[in-house]
């Protein structure tokens, strides 16, 4: 496959995702009463499904982008992953998409009862929170940017507030307000996933403009694969129900566009994507590789 004249492979940097799950095997969530330990296993029986972990490693791809290490910032990194577990968890729920399979294997709800779920997504949230503020290192301005970031990219201007657009059917019925719904309930936190690894570093000016637009179409570019996918996969693919957008009649790029003109419309945003990285700047060319290759993934993948 090639889009605007460059060839398009969907190779994933592995290597990455491998330091990403073998920090998360790592992690524990004790109290010190003991009796909690049925909500850590419920906790860590979301978090360690498996999957692509594409926004811890777009964190440590991006560090590495900037010229770093990217093993200094797996703790933000997971972080990242320990809120997008939580959504998960929550979204899966019988109040909101009520799916009973993730990753192949029964949701959490299913396993553990919904009253559990509820809490272990709670508990994860919170301790992304202070996995973050404790164990990162960094100037303390930058880890306190990056938390903001993070919050406001969770919060009510970001993926819960697209998740309210999303159930309540109260975006405006246009273009313009699927891509709102969008860009808020996916788009912010795999945002968040490139922006806090940069005002953690301190970077401002054109580079930290270029790497925020090439965050920006690589969240909508997600979104249009994963209505695409949720109508052409299937269940075994997927790992989770197939056609559940459509069941529940919620809008999607497809059911806007159909679709050819989603598959047209990931084509664009694709190519915008790749031209927003490249005007990070020169200097920055010879350490792209790896956002590269996760944004021709994103745009390939099968599941």
């Amino acid at each position: 496959m090639s889009t605007a004249g460059r060839a398009v492979t969907g190779v994933y940097p592995e290597a990455l995702r491998e330091r990403v799950d073998a920090y998360l095997a790592e992690l524990r969530f004790p109290s010190v009463a003991p009796e909690t330990a049925g909500l850590e296993e419920a906790m860590r029986y979301s978090l360690l499904a498996g999957g692509k972990r594409i926004r811890p490693v777009l964190a440590l791809a991006t560090q590495q982008a900037i010229g770093g290490d990217p093993e200094t910032v797996l703790p933000l990194a997971a972080a990242i992953e320990l809120i997008h577990t939580y959504s998960l968890i929550h979204d899966d729920l019988p109040a909101m998409d009520d799916d009973d399979l993730r990753r192949g294997r029964p949701t959490c709800h299913v396993k553990f009862g919904e009253d559990v779920a509820i809490l272990a997504g709670d508990a994860l949230y919170a301790e992304a929170l202070r996995l973050l503020l404790t164990a990162q290192a960094g100037p303390p301005a930058g880890i306190l940017a990056a938390a903001r970031e993070l919050t406001a990219a969770t919060g009510v201007d970001g993926m819960v507030g697209g998740q309210y657009l999303d159930v309540a059917g109260v975006a405006p019925d246009d273009a313009g307000g699927l891509r709102t719904v969008h860009a808020l309930k996916t788009g912010r936190l795999i945002g968040a996933s490139i922006a806090c690894v940069l005002l953690l570093d301190g970077m401002t000016g054109p580079s930290i403009t270029a790497f925020r637009s090439f965050a920006d179409e690589l969240g909508i570019l997600f979104q249009i694969v994963d209505d695409i996918l949720d109508v052409t996969s299937t269940a075994d693919a997927m790992g989770k129900p197939q056609g559940s957008d459509e069941r529940q009649g919620k809008r999607t790029y497809v059911s806007e566009y159909g679709l050819e003109g989603a598959q047209r419309l990931a084509a664009e945003c694709h190519g915008r994507a790749h031209a927003a990285l490249a005007a990070t700047g020169p200097e920055r060319a010879a350490h792209l590789a790896e956002l590269e290759q996760i944004t021709d993934f994103i745009f390939t993948r099968t599941s």
